[in-house]
């Protein structure tokens, strides 16, 4: 039985990949840039970004990571988070994004839930120890970010075979808040939030030439798919602040458009707008 209801639409989804969708951006757009991490003074183009999301992609195979298994991603918003969640997408890894505001309960929990096979994770977050915490809840396949064993995990090679995967796989599960127990945990495949992320850049008219800075969680679909992934099938560029960030400022140094500036919330964004106009949807 499908699971599809489909309606008449001028508008055609995206049938393809994560990963795929990423190479036919990589194909028009290899020299604009793809990626800047403020913090970090750091910057990609896309041709760099996807050597990097190879590069990551092809450790994780090494590593005995395969289409279907469970790699989550537990940090605050920077660059290895972003070239994590194309890695693990053009492999078929399913990313489970976690919550850097977990105390050790609720990761315990969400690593078990999930099944997890690989932990990608800060080293710490404000007065969190994640070292400690992993150790806590004795999960021992982790990597952290920052150190040797996370960069190693990059090997140089051959472009990532892709042809086993098709868009209605499973890619990422989110999980809710847990406002009324433990989260719940929702499995989305590359069709879903491919789509989501496409169909919100085609909204706001992302081209090329637009830069968009995400100050929002990117563990939140708001970062991951309605940043990321709208940025990424459009060639915009993705701007990851500083943790504290002024808006208007940040939007005029980093030469980020206001209109493409989502801030106090996963429920507001700025739309294009005329100078200086913020408007709120």
């Amino acid at each position: 039985m499908s699971s599809y209801a489909s309606g008449v639409s001028d508008l055609s989804l995206l049938g393809e990949t994560i990963g795929a969708n990423l190479e036919r951006t990589v194909a028009r757009f290899g020299d604009r840039e793809a990626l800047v991490d403020v913090a970090a003074g750091r910057r990609w183009t896309y041709a760099e970004f996807d050597r990097d999301v190879d590069r990551l992609a092809r450790g994780l195979l090494a590593r005995g990571i395969s289409k279907g298994d469970r790699v989550g991603i537990w940090a605050p918003n920077c660059a290895e988070w972003v070239i994590t969640q194309y890695a693990t997408a053009k492999i078929g890894a399913v990313l489970v994004n976690i919550n850097p505001a977990y105390r050790t309960h609720e990761l315990k929990f969400v690593v078990e839930q999930s099944g997890l096979s690989l932990l990608v994770s800060a080293e710490s977050f404000k007065t969190s120890d994640y070292r400690a915490m992993v150790s806590e809840i004795g999960f021992g396949d982790a990597v952290f970010i920052g150190t040797s064993g996370f960069s190693d995990l990059f090997l140089s090679g051959d472009k990532v075979d892709m042809s086993g995967l098709a868009f209605d796989d499973p890619i990422n599960i989110q999980y809710t808040s847990g406002t009324t127990g433990f989260p719940k945990g929702a499995t989305l495949s590359h069709h879903n939030i491919l789509n989501n992320g496409y169909f919100v850049g085609e909204l706001i008219n992302y081209t090329e030439h637009d830069r968009v800075c995400l100050p929002v969680p990117l563990y939140h679909c708001f970062g991951m798919v309605m940043g990321n992934l709208a940025a990424t099938s459009h060639g915009a560029c993705i701007v990851l602040p500083r943790a504290r960030v002024r808006p208007r400022r940040h939007a005029r140094r980093r030469r980020c458009g206001e209109d493409h500036f989502p801030v106090r919330g996963a429920d507001h964004v700025h739309r294009r707008a005329g100078p200086g106009r913020l408007r709120r949807v």
